[in-house]
């Protein structure tokens, strides 16, 4: 007995010797002042190509489980025992798109499409494997890129649904497959393990390719640590649509569900294997009532943020007119009810990712999170300011969280005369417009303060002081639709007052920054660039829009009665906004908005009440007097 233990002993002692330098010979990562450095070489990276089954989803009907392809770069160290975490990407664009006509957006009486020669097709840049910020950063510093080619687009298999639980499904096995739970293959159909993979994953992405790690995130999936969503969607329904409105994306009128469907369609032989889908997505999304149904709650992602366990790190353009800022708040505040670890990015850019404007501090603090997250490293990014805010080309601000603390609802009352101040006027005469279809928003804001007989105005007086907007605005309106055809009404809140603002692209500086390893075809560096910026006379700082048959619920078109006046509330796309000393803030009400509504035939009359109407402010700091 005592010969037999002393046996085990001894091979114990001598297996744990032989695994000594065996253990010491394995690559590590290194960290310095809390952070990963940038020890591996980009340039010896192994690269690789899996296909991942997507158990349990046969989107095109096969009779076999849809597959994702995804391409894999990692430290070539990897192969020598390294295990590191992922940055994944999850994308339909890699394979580009196809020519797809929008819908008609001029309609009659009843809402159906007249006929119309607009064709606005989606652009999106068809980008190389591995081109863009993450390879040439992270994979140094000890992480593998991941880049998913989503269901129904370029390799994979399977049909596109546009944010449904089928394809959220895809980059989900990814990342089951990354823990061992999914199969995967190569190119010869031979089994492939993640063997190098610590489990660990963080999405990222911007638009479509931002709105995934949402969709995954609600999902549960074990090894999703983080997600980053840029510009991205929280749900369908408030991207194609509005308080019960058929609405278009900015820049894209007519363009809908199935429209980005058909766009994103790029797999062999799709139009053969999709195409009745294709069918059932573009009538099962109703463009005649355009009411909240079963068809947009499944792609409701805020449903399920009871599910999310990744913490969640937003960045979001306040002038997004594509993916509208409500998309980022309601997630934001959603997320912020259930404690999810968070932080967010305001800035003054469009439809865009936080590094071509901002691009130092961005790998900063994302090289932070995904250290904290991925690696579990005390970076120290979640002891920084929750918020950070560009309330002006350039000037950025640290906020302990957004809405700005303090910010509280204050209402401007309307008033006959085109007046808007603190008092309510109850006496004002009620005033009317009449809907046209023809111009712009932009053109009927620039009258102000003419007449118009196409829209009403209210303005306040100039402000004393400067007055910062930090939330969500709402207006109250008290009105009658008399005759006409359009259901729509829209709201602009406005700033009058010559200043210099963001036009929305950006310029150069002439500085270049390298930050990264770089590989024939990609330096890893960068043209630091600002905003450029105009003089205008006003700005529309936000938008709003509402079905006046969905007064009630948004999921159910009510009659209108002609000449009954109605209660009618609905809310702006959320905003964080400085109105300056000297200027005048203002609403402007109208029916058609030329460039996101449907365009229904001219000559609806609507009659207001001024003084039973009010607009509700979340004012952080400011006199309104």
């Amino acid at each position: 007995m005592l010969r037999r233990t002393a046996l085990a002993v001894s091979l114990l002692l001598i297996a744990s010797l032989t695994a000594t330098p065996a253990a010491a010979d394995t690559p590590t990562i290194k960290i310095e002042n809390n952070a990963t450095q940038p020890v591996f070489s980009r340039a010896d990276a192994i690269t690789q190509t899996v296909f991942v089954e997507v158990a349990g989803t046969d989107s095109d009907a096969d009779g076999q489980p849809d597959r994702v392809a995804v391409d894999i770069l990692r430290p070539k160290e990897t192969d020598q025992g390294l295990k590191v975490p992922v940055i994944m990407e999850a994308s339909p664009y890699y394979a580009g798109g196809n020519d797809v006509a929008n819908h008609p957006v001029d309609v009659d009486e009843n809402g159906n499409p007249l006929p119309s020669t607009l064709r606005s097709l989606l652009t999106v840049k068809d980008a190389g494997p591995f081109d863009g910020y993450y390879d040439n950063f992270f994979v140094p510093r000890g992480y593998a890129i991941a880049l998913v080619e989503n269901i129904g687009s370029g390799r994979a298999t399977g049909c596109p649904t546009t944010g449904d639980p089928a394809e959220t499904a895809g980059p989900k096995a990814a990342i089951d497959w990354l823990n061992g739970r999914a199969r995967g293959f190569d190119a010869a159909g031979n089994p492939v393990a993640a063997t190098w993979s610590t489990g660990n994953v963080g999405m990222i992405g911007t638009s479509y390719n931002g709105t995934l790690p949402n969709a995954v995130a609600t999902t549960g999936v074990q090894g999703l640590k983080t997600i980053v969503p840029i510009a991205a969607i929280s749900s369908w329904y408030d991207y194609y649509r509005a308080n019960g409105g058929v609405l278009a994306p900015g820049g894209y009128q007519g363009e809908d569900a199935d429209v980005l469907a058909r766009y994103v369609l790029t797999r062999q032989n799709g139009q053969a294997v999709c195409g009745a889908l294709m069918d059932r997505i573009e009538a099962e999304q109703d463009r005649i009532t355009g009411d909240y149904s079963p068809f947009w709650d499944a792609r409701n992602y805020l449903n399920d943020v009871r599910k999310v366990k990744a913490s969640v790190f937003v960045a979001h353009g306040l002038n997004d007119w594509n993916v509208k800022t409500k998309q980022a708040v309601q997630w934001w505040d959603a997320l912020g009810k259930r404690n999810i670890p968070r932080k967010i990015w305001l800035h003054q850019g469009t439809h865009r990712d936080p590094f071509s404007l901002r691009a130092k501090e961005w790998l900063r603090q994302l090289h932070g999170w995904f250290d904290q997250w991925l690696y579990n490293i005390d970076s120290g990014i979640m002891r920084e300011p929750q918020a950070d805010v560009e309330i002006a080309p350039g000037q950025w601000g640290q906020h302990a969280s957004w809405p700005i603390p303090g910010s509280a609802n204050i209402p401007l009352w309307l008033g006959s005369g085109g007046k808007l101040g603190l008092l309510p006027r109850p006496l004002s005469a009620r005033e009317s417009f009449v809907d046209q279809k023809a111009r712009t928003a932009e053109q009927l804001v620039e009258t102000v303060p003419a007449a118009d007989p196409n829209r009403l105005a209210y303005v306040t007086k100039e402000l004393k002081t400067d007055v910062r907007v930090s939330g969500t605005p709402k207006i109250s309106l008290r009105a009658s639709f008399t005759k006409g055809a359009s259901p729509y009404l829209t709201a602009l809140l406005v700033d009058f007052g010559t200043d210099s603002r963001p036009t929305g692209a950006l310029v150069p500086t002439g500085e270049t920054w390298c930050y990264g390893q770089g590989v024939p075809g990609d330096t890893g560096c960068t043209a630091i660039r600002t905003h450029a910026v105009a003089e205008t006379p006003y700005k529309i700082v936000s938008r709003g829009w509402l079905d006046a048959r969905n007064r009630n619920r948004m999921d159910r078109t009510e009659p209108l009665r002609p000449g009954k006046e109605y209660t009618f509330t609905w809310d702006f796309q959320p905003q964080d906004y400085l109105f300056k000393k000297g200027h005048k803030l203002g609403v402007v009400i109208l029916s058609t908005d030329h460039d996101y509504t449907l365009r229904y035939p001219a000559g609806t009359n609507i009659r207001v009440t001024p003084g039973l109407s009010s607009l509700r402010l979340p004012i952080v700091f400011g006199s309104l007097n």
